[in-house]
């Protein structure tokens, strides 16, 4: 998806006009499977399991990730608000700002995620995997089921919206 936001930031410097459908299907995909269910499910069953394990909550890594789901939802908003704006007045400049800082901002969550993290997760909870793993995914599609959707949707809508964008 990050990959798909580049591109309709060239699309929109270009001139090109957004189709409405590809607009909200980011946005559902920004609100519901990266701050609902992808944070969810760390927030739910990862962060709680760290803990247990003597991971601190309010420092660390933990405390920063949340600090950053928070900005992540917040950044995730902005650019809903400046899409609503770009669609009403065709002016792209804010929603591309909009779109720029949350790539930025999920790009590096991502690294810190990957690269610490979850390196520290498989050291301190690598004898509970297999029990975290089932009740990450049933965080998940419990969080999916609420919203009437399922992972494969919205891995099929990352996948298939570059090509979509790049067919404008």
């Amino acid at each position: 998806m990050l990959k798909s936001l580049n591109t309709t930031i060239e699309l929109l410097q270009e001139g090109k006009k957004i189709p409405n459908e590809i607009l909200y299907q980011t946005i559902d995909f920004l609100k519901n499977f990266t701050n609902i269910c992808h944070h969810g499910k760390e927030e739910e069953t990862l962060f709680p399991s760290l803990e247990k394990n003597r991971m601190a909550r309010e420092s660390g890594p933990i405390a920063r990730m949340l600090f950053e789901h928070e900005l992540t939802i917040k950044l995730a908003e902005k650019i809903e608000s400046s899409m609503i704006e770009y669609i009403q007045k065709d002016d792209p400049n804010k929603f591309m700002e909009n779109i720029q800082n949350y790539i930025n901002h999920v790009s590096s969550h991502l690294m810190k995620e990957n690269l610490r993290l979850f390196v520290m997760a498989d050291t301190l909870l690598s004898a509970q995997s297999h029990n975290i793993n089932n009740a990450l995914e049933k965080i998940e599609n419990d969080k999916l089921e609420k919203i009437g959707k399922q992972r494969k949707y919205y891995e099929g809508l990352a996948n298939n919206m570059e090509s979509k964008l790049k067919n404008l």
